[in-house]
């Protein structure tokens, strides 16, 4: 019979692969992910930033309790700092500008633990940040300088490198086939052989519902959904220092990327999980959302693409063992804070695995949260 692990992780996105770096070798590890690389769909189409305002008080916490490894990995980790410096420029029209100001109350009175506090700007002092926002529709703003960007590649290769040295297997395209349970551990049909694990993980993203099924467990209504972003050249304008610019309901957002401008409309549109692809209609909107709050005139793009943002129905990613199936982990649903929460998700997940102690900084959260048991039926 060939060898069982103690743990299969369906998944290579940044939630399968942090969950294999802080197993820290304590039990055998194989990471299944279907495609050829890993962070192939959501993890590597990321607008990859991290900011410690603006989430569900759970979320928050979450990320909270990931700042220390992201902004001081442990030594050996990566070769670069995983965070840059970018600041976030939230903005209103006329019409909503009065919202923005109890947005800027809100936020200037529960500020997260060592924070900068967010600064009110009027058009002027905006326009400073970004020169090309148009006058005639920005009507005030306000500037949150605790936001930053991840190098999501380099943070994904350094759990995977980190896991790999504590003794995990990574196996590419490996799509999972069929799964049966027998003898106390599964038999997991993938498209690159047999494996055996006496647990398996389900972090397949957008996939975690199907993959469910194939495991015996009933679905747990955890949705992908499409999110677009196009990005556009901006001649005569230097990029590198300018923040993220958010409309105040994050009817759409930009921010520099590889010299370029990335715009997107937030959209959140449910779909099947599959390689997803933009909309004419999306790509035309983040286009007529950069024109109308600025002076640039969008005639072309130049590359537009699609991820996907997976959610459990209350939004909360789910973290625990199936009361359904035994051997089932569920690892799933971090929508779109999965990269800058991965840090803790990964140690929620690990200590619940390996049936320790939370670990600093995520002692105080409690596991019971996020658990699949919430949404069993």
């Amino acid at each position: 019979m060939s060898e069982v692990h103690d743990i299969a992780i369906i998944g290579g996105g940044i939630t399968g692969a942090s969950l294999a770096y802080f197993l820290q070798g304590r039990r055998s590890v194989v990471l299944l992910e279907q495609e050829t690389a890993l962070g192939f769909h959501s993890t590597g189409r990321s607008a990859a930033e991290f900011t410690r305002r603006f989430h569900s008080p759970e979320v928050g916490r979450l990320t909270q309790a990931s700042a220390d490894f992201m902004m001081t990995p442990p030594p050996g980790f990566a070769e670069i700092d995983l965070l840059r410096p970018r600041g976030n420029l939230l903005i209103a029209d006329a019409e909503k500008a009065g919202h923005l100001r109890t947005v800027y109350d809100t936020e200037r009175a529960n500020a997260p633990k060592d924070t900068p506090p967010v600064e009110l700007l009027n058009v002027e002092q905006a326009m400073e940040k970004v020169p090309f926002l148009d006058p005639g529709w920005v009507s005030v703003a306000f500037y949150d300088p605790d936001c930053w960007d991840v190098e999501v590649e380099i943070l994904l290769q350094g759990y995977a490198r980190g896991a790999k040295s504590q003794g995990a297997a990574f196996q590419q395209s490996a799509s999972v086939t069929g799964a049966v349970r027998e003898n106390g551990h599964w038999v997991i049909e993938t498209s690159a052989g047999e494996i055996r694990a006496k647990t398996v993980v389900n972090a397949s993203g957008g996939w975690a519902d199907p993959a469910a099924g194939i495991l015996g467990a009933a679905p747990l209504g955890i949705t992908p959904h499409r999110r677009t972003a196009i990005s556009v050249k901006v001649p005569g304008h230097d990029l590198t220092h300018m923040p993220e610019v958010n409309e105040i309901d994050e009817l759409f957002y930009f921010k520099p990327d590889a010299g370029q401008l990335m715009v997107s409309p937030a959209d959140e549109t449910p779909v099947d999980p599959h390689d997803a692809w933009p909309e004419e209609l999306d790509v035309a909107y983040a286009a007529h959302y950069l024109s109308e709050c600025t002076t640039l005139e969008v005639t072309h793009v130049a590359h537009s693409w699609a991820g996907l943002r997976t959610f459990a129905p209350d939004r909360l990613p789910v973290i625990g063992f199936s009361g359904q199936v035994e051997g089932l982990f569920w690892l799933a649903g971090v929508g779109g804070y999965g990269i800058q929460t991965s840090p803790a998700v990964g140690q929620i997940a690990a200590a619940l695995l390996c049936d320790a102690p939370m670990p600093d900084p995520i002692a105080g959260i409690d596991p019971r949260l996020f658990s699949p048991s919430r949404l069993e039926r």
